[in-house]
This record gives structure tokens, C-alpha cells and sequence, in this order.
């Protein structure tokens, strides 16, 4: 196996599929740093892989919860990954009450928490020989980061209706040609900077790991492992707090 080479190419069909996916998604066009490229499913088949993980887990840990005589209010008291994903839960929980409070943190912990787990879970896998992280790509990163974009003004527009667009127009009517732009340019910035810090980051870390691993591959890329596993963490808890302070100023539009 080289060292861009991954399990999923012993998947049956893979070269066929990839090969029909770049009649319609590979990129011909040239701009700037961006240059024509063969589309690679690579990302796609691992993102996959990642959500089949987490789905497989949510029903697992149903079932757990269902089993317990308490309905799920006292922890098991043996190692379980009930008591791995809980532990995960309070920490997102504790990330969030701080910025949007315990109440608007209890109603977004379904959205912020499956961020940070499937971003979390992507980036580990570039810890595994033999795949790739699929946020080192704008394919997975700017889809996520789109996704927190749009749902942010919903949460506006749903929590305050048409005073949300007015907030963009800035205090006096008269300011408005001045702020408006300012605001949209702030505003389309977020998904810009959530996509390129995590694609920077993970990408950054995965090319150090394969270094070390390519020029001696026992007990030097140790370190760099541990490291891999901190800035994994870091990323997703870094794209988790931002998008809940994105959410947190939406809907607090009004109190300020």
C-alpha cells in the first residue's frame, strides 16, 4: 500500500465509481492556488465510514439507556461506551452553557454535540494507517461550516423574526449602507475561517505524522501521534465553541 493509498481501494467497484464521480464533480477550472484535479472519494467513503460509527453508537447507546430500570439517570457502573459518550455529552454541555446559558444549551446539544463527534471521529481517523482524515478537505469542512452558517440565521429568524434582518442594518437607518456591508462581509467570513482553520490544521498534522512514519516507522512517530490525538481534540472542540457563539449571538440578537 503507498502512502496515499487507502483500505477503500479494495472495495469493489472503486475505480468505477470515482471515475464516474469526476465526469460530474472534478474540478477543471483554475483559480489563484486552485488547480484541476482528479476528484477523490477517499474523504466521502471515510466521512461515511465515520457516520456509520456514530450511528451505530446512537443505537447502542438507546438500547442501553431503554435496558436500565432508571431510564437512564444513574451512569452504569462498569466501563461502557454509554459512560464514554455521556462523558463526551456533559463536556459539550459544560462548552456551551457558558456562551448561550444551561437553557438554549440543553435545546442545541443535539446539533453542537453531533458536530464535535463527527468531527472529532474524522480527525482521529488520520490516526489510522491506511486512511485519510476527511476534514483535510473543503469537500467535508465547508459543508459543515455552510451548515452552521445557515442554521445560525434560522435560529434568527426563528427566535425574532424580522427584527434578526433589521440587526444587520445597524442601530440608526441612516448607518445602514455603512453597516450592511460590514455585517455581510463578518458574517460570510465565519464559514471561510471554520473551513480553512480545520483543513489547515488537520492537514498540517496528518503530512507531520506520515513524515515520521515514512522515515522511521517505530516509536519515532510516537509523539507525534500523541500530538495528532490533542490537535484532533482541539479542532473539534474549537468548531464546536464557535458555532455555539454563532448560535449564542443569533438568538440574543435582541437582549443587546
Amino acid at each position: 500500500m503507498g502512502p496515499h493509498s487507502t483500505w477503500f481501494e479494495l472495495l469493489p467497484g472503486y475505480e468505477a465509481l470515482k471515475d464516474n464521480l469526476q465526469i460530474y464533480l472534478g474540478r477543471r477550472w483554475t483559480w489563484q492556488v486552485f488547480t484541476s484535479t482528479h476528484f477523490e472519494i477517499d474523504h466521502l467513503l471515510g466521512g461515511l465510514l465515520v457516520f456509520l460509527v456514530l450511528a451505530f453508537f446512537a443505537v447502542r447507546y438507546a438500547m442501553s439507556v431503554r435496558k436500565s430500570a432508571d431510564g437512564g439517570a444513574v451512569p452504569p457502573p462498569h466501563f461502557c461506551l454509554r459512560n464514554v459518550l455521556e462523558t463526551f455529552g456533559d463536556m459539550i454541555f459544560g462548552l456551551m452553557e457558558g456562551p448561550m446559558g444551561a437553557k438554549n444549551a440543553r435545546r442545541y446539544l443535539p446539533l453542537v454535540g453531533s458536530l464535535f463527534l463527527f468531527i472529532l471521529f474524522c480527525n482521529l481517523l488520520s490516526l489510522i494507517p491506511g486512511f485519510l482524515p476527511p476534514t483535510d478537505t473543503l469537500k467535508t469542512n465547508v459543508g459543515l461550516a455552510v451548515l452552521v452558517f445557515c442554521l445560525t440565521h434560522v435560529y434568527g429568524l426563528r427566535a425574532h423574526g424580522f427584527k434578526y434582518v433589521k440587526h444587520f442594518m445597524g442601530p440608526l437607518w441612516w448607518l445602514a449602507p455603512l453597516m450592511l456591508p460590514i455585517e455581510l462581509v463578518s458574517h460570510i467570513a465565519r464559514p471561510v475561517s471554520l473551513s480553512m482553520r480545520l483543513l489547515g490544521n488537520i492537514t498540517a498534522d496528518h503530512k507531520v505524522a506520515a513524515v515520521f512514519f515514512a522515515l522511521l516507522p517505530f516509536l519515532v512517530p510516537v509523539p507525534f501521534l500523541v500530538m495528532g490525538v490533542f490537535v484532533s481534540v482541539v479542532q473539534a472542540v474549537v468548531f464546536s465553541l464557535l458555532s455555539t457563539i454563532y448560535i449564542s449571538t443569533a438568538i440574543a440578537h435582541e437582549e443587546h
